[in-house]
């Protein structure tokens, strides 16, 4: 008799009659069946949710570290923008308002007039409005030397006003005299940008 034989002569509606091997067999098959169950409907899904929440944790733990270094940092940033402040203070200082530009301009010319320069031109353009500060340019053609030149740059640079030198040109004409012709630039505080 072979295990096929075994197989037909068990009767499905007679449990009580069944041999060892087939009651072993049925309850492995209840048991995958169960597994399979239990896995595909209450298990998966909690796995799911249980990668969700870690991935969750991951960005939390990731924000409070974040959190807890501003937290931690925060007196060494206020006293950064404390001194930030102060340093806005002195710059906003070295920006002249609009009534103090005539005083500067005037201070540009002595500072020519004391290094020997003779001034062929001194023309203030049109003011040129930024976000908080306008910029006037001055358009100068000046005649001396190289050591006059050089000492009223040097001069502008020392001014407690901003104030900037560009498109230099220097020409020189047979005495050795310098003919240079250059765009200061001068800035203003608008009060009212900020």
């Amino acid at each position: 008799m072979s295990w096929l034989d075994d197989f037909r002569a068990v009767d499905i509606n007679q449990p009580a009659e069944w041999p060892p091997w087939f009651v072993v067999v049925v309850s492995l098959l209840a048991c995958l069946v169960l597994l399979f169950g239990g896995w595909q409907f209450l298990i998966r899904d909690q796995r799911l949710s249980l990668d969700y929440e870690r991935a969750q944790e991951l960005e939390l733990r990731r924000t409070f570290t974040i959190k807890k270094g501003m937290v931690v940092n925060l007196p060494a940033y206020q006293a950064q923008m404390i001194q930030i402040k102060e340093m806005l203070a002195e710059l906003v200082q070295q920006l002249p308002d609009s009534s103090e530009v005539p005083s500067l301009l005037i201070d540009i010319t002595e500072a020519g007039g004391r290094r020997g320069l003779e001034f062929v031109v001194f023309d203030p353009q049109e003011q040129e409005l930024g976000d908080f500060y306008s910029t006037l340019p001055i358009l100068m053609e000046v005649k001396g030397n190289y050591h006059q030149l050089g000492n009223f740059i040097s001069d502008l640079a020392q001014m407690p006003r901003i104030v900037t030198v560009g498109d230099l040109e220097i020409t020189a004409d047979e005495d050795g005299v310098l003919t240079s012709s250059l765009v200061l630039k001068t800035y203003s505080y608008l009060a009212e940008g900020l």
